[in-house]
């Protein structure tokens, strides 16, 4: 039997905000540890959130770039549970609310869509002692210099279906993200993250199969190298008879597998409910407008602008537009009236 293989991406890309989601703590990369904090992203007793307004405008940036409906009545929730990385016992999100909904991400001439994108906060960071990784360490230092720092969540629809198709999708949005100026896109630093939804079922079919969840992709390589895996891993599974188990899977780059994390059989009941210290946000179509009238000009006008003005064939248009200062240094080059085919 022959299978296809169904792809779902969550993109945590953290915002250029100067200061965190909730409180006035810095965001700054690679200071000591907890040397960014403050009563209120470590969730002491008496303290209360006040929303960044800054995140909320980059979340609207975001939604009109990816062609989604803007929620003009948005609310964060309170996603609950315990991890040693999150200082409060439960993490400020939306739910069913969400600023961000029903859009879509052209790659390559194919639609994916996009089935939401929301804010919320990040959590700390463990630090494992004593091994190589998680497996085999003796103890953990916990630094919440990232808690509370603001993240856009973005959520695509099972619309992609080959690692390359994942890779293509990823490299878009970021480069859509750094156009607008709200994600450095620096995966490296943790600044865009991406776990990967992977499922097969039969050719042909309608119904989803069972799905894992990889995590712990660096790299856009990573990414599709992960996905071949996982594709190679259920697709053995599948022709022996056996079931698919639904997971989270960690990518080890090291031996190329993925390998379990926990099972997810049963869903979690995160017991999301308002939050009680943030009002609903009356976005409104004003902000909304006067936003979008700020907006520059996407990749995808860009690459149109350059095959029809300039006759950069559609491969060139894309190499040329991936990097905004490569672009932007084209541009100017063009105004002073370079061959676009010869700069």
């Amino acid at each position: 039997m022959k299978y296809e293989t169904v792809i779902g991406l969550e993109v945590h890309a953290q915002l250029k905000t100067n200061t965190k989601i909730f409180c006035s703590c810095p965001t700054e990369f690679g200071q000591s540890p907890n040397d960014q904090v403050c009563p209120i992203c470590l969730g002491m007793p008496g303290v209360l959130p006040v929303l960044n307004k800054k995140a909320v405008e980059f979340a609207i940036r975001a939604g009109l770039s990816l062609n989604c409906q803007i929620s003009e009545l948005t609310k964060f929730d309170r996603k609950n549970y315990f991890y040693p990385d999150l200082p409060k016992g439960y993490q400020i999100s939306q739910f069913d609310l969400p600023i961000c909904m029903s859009g879509h991400l052209n790659v390559r001439g194919k639609k994916v869509r996009i089935h939401r994108a929301h804010l919320e906060e990040d959590a700390g960071k463990l630090v494992h002692a004593g091994a190589v990784g998680l497996h085999g360490s003796t103890h953990s230092y916990a630094d919440y210099n990232r808690a509370g720092v603001p993240l856009l969540e973005i959520v695509s629809e099972p619309d992609i279906s080959s690692a390359e198709e994942a890779r293509e999708y990823l490299t878009e949005l970021r480069t859509i993200l750094r156009y607008i100026e709200i994600c450095d896109g620096n995966l490296e630093e943790g600044s865009f993250r991406c776990d990967a939804n992977v499922s097969l079922r039969p050719e042909g079919a309608t119904e989803l199969g069972t799905k894992t969840e990889i995590k712990n992709m660096n790299s856009f390589r990573a990414v599709e190298r992960a996905i071949k895996s996982e594709v190679e891993r259920q697709t053995g599974l599948l022709e022996k008879g056996e079931r698919v188990h639904q997971e989270s899977r960690l990518w080890n780059e090291a031996d190329g597998t993925t390998h379990t994390m926990r099972s997810k059989e049963e869903a979690h009941d995160y017991r999301y409910f308002p939050e009680p210290d943030l009002v609903p946000i009356a976005v409104g179509q004003a902000w909304i407008d006067d936003v979008k009238s700020k907006l520059p000009e996407l990749p995808v006008a860009r690459r149109t602008r350059y095959v029809d003005s300039t006759g950069l064939s559609a491969e060139d248009a894309y190499v040329m537009t991936e990097d905004k200062d490569m672009s932007d240094f084209f541009d100017a080059a063009l105004k002073l009236g370079a061959n676009g085919k010869t700069v």
